[in-house]
């Protein structure tokens, strides 16, 4: 090999930059190839390029050289001009968008839309099944008493012509007839006769299953229902109308056409928000939407993955007569619902 031209064996000995000056202090200058004068320029432009900022907007440190020259100068003492690829954008984080009442309810409408119709015949009974807690005040004053989780049955007559049977655990079997005793006396001293008061016609507050399948499916029509026969009710009319379709979903078996559009419906109710958890009285956890009035949240839980239907729960957000902020005034768990042939009879057994 010739001999080297001693003015190419740094780049930085001929060049007055500043610069190059503090490059050949930080790095021993590397063998260059055999370079006519014109390509050491050309390289030394290239350098100078690669190590100056774009812009002189800001004044480089010794460590942002530090950092920036054994890259540069390895691809200068392999012969090529060396290109330094910016690093890559680091992946976005996906943005956690808070999703609405409406978007949860129409997950459950579509859920509900695909199960099973209820196949109860005029002559039998709807049965459900649930986990439920109240809470009560005593009659002395003070704060809510809220009662242990327990198991709630209830058989109502389909066509709502029979009798049907409300069993909770710890209470005897309560009769729910569709016919109310009453006793008159015919004359002062008679002997009291019984007869019996016809119920009204079945309501969105006084449901039998044949009514409840006859709800209309249009979420609009349904909801313009439950507000007139909620309307006689105090308070906040928005909340009845929550409270109404919630007792409907959790104690009637509705066709899944009705049940979707009461979750519709529900959606079109001012102020219903999400809550991002929430348990129902089995322990189950999943999403819920919820309704405010007063100090009271009326809470519907979904499971997460189905967007099935699990069950309330009424919370105090404020601190009130009834007790604390926290406080659960009452909380259900449906288990199951089927049709039987009697009341008393367990889906699966022959009855007591």
């Amino acid at each position: 090999m010739n001999d080297v031209d001693p003015r190419s064996r740094s780049l930085s000995r001929s060049a007055p930059d500043p610069l190059l000056g503090e490059l050949s202090e930080l790095l021993p200058p590397p063998p260059v190839p055999e370079f006519a004068p014109e390509r050491q320029r050309e390289v030394r432009r290239e350098l100078m390029a690669s190590v100056r900022p774009a812009r002189p907007a800001g004044r480089w440190t010794r460590g942002a050289v530090r950092f920036a020259v054994p890259a540069v100068v390895c691809g200068v003492a392999a012969g090529a001009v060396l290109v330094v690829a910016p690093p890559e954008p680091r992946e976005p984080r996906p943005a956690v968008r808070a999703e609405g009442a409406s978007a949860v309810l129409s997950r459950a409408a579509l859920a509900a839309a695909s199960a099973p119709a209820p196949d109860a015949r005029p002559e039998e009974f709807v049965y459900v099944e649930s986990l439920v807690s109240r809470a009560g005040l005593p009659a002395s004053g003070g704060a809510a008493v809220v009662e242990p989780v327990h198991r709630r049955q209830v058989w109502l007559s389909a066509d709502g012509s029979r009798a049907g049977l409300l069993r909770e655990e710890g209470a005897g079997d309560s009769e729910l007839s569709p016919r109310l005793p009453v006793y008159e006396l015919d004359r002062p001293g008679a002997e009291p006769r019984r007869t019996y008061l016809e119920s009204g016609e079945p309501s969105v507050t006084e449901p039998t299953h044949a009514f409840v399948a006859g709800l209309p499916t249009d979420p609009e029509a349904l909801l313009r229902l439950v507000r007139e026969q909620t309307r006689a009710g105090g308070g906040d009319a928005d909340q009845r109308a929550f409270a109404a379709i919630g007792t409907l979903l959790a104690e009637t078996w509705a066709p899944p056409g009705v049940t979707a559009a009461l979750f519709e419906a529900a959606g079109r109710i001012p102020g219903v928000e999400v809550v991002p958890s929430a348990r129902d009285a089995a322990g189950r956890e999943g999403v819920a939407v919820a309704r405010t009035s007063g100090a009271e949240r009326t809470q519907w839980v979904f499971d997460r993955s189905t967007s099935a239907f699990l069950g309330e729960r009424t919370v105090l957000v404020s601190a009130s007569a009834a007790g604390a902020a926290g406080t659960v005034l009452s909380e259900t768990a449906v288990l199951r619902k089927a049709a039987v042939a009697r009341a008393g009879q367990v889906p699966g057994r022959a009855g007591r």
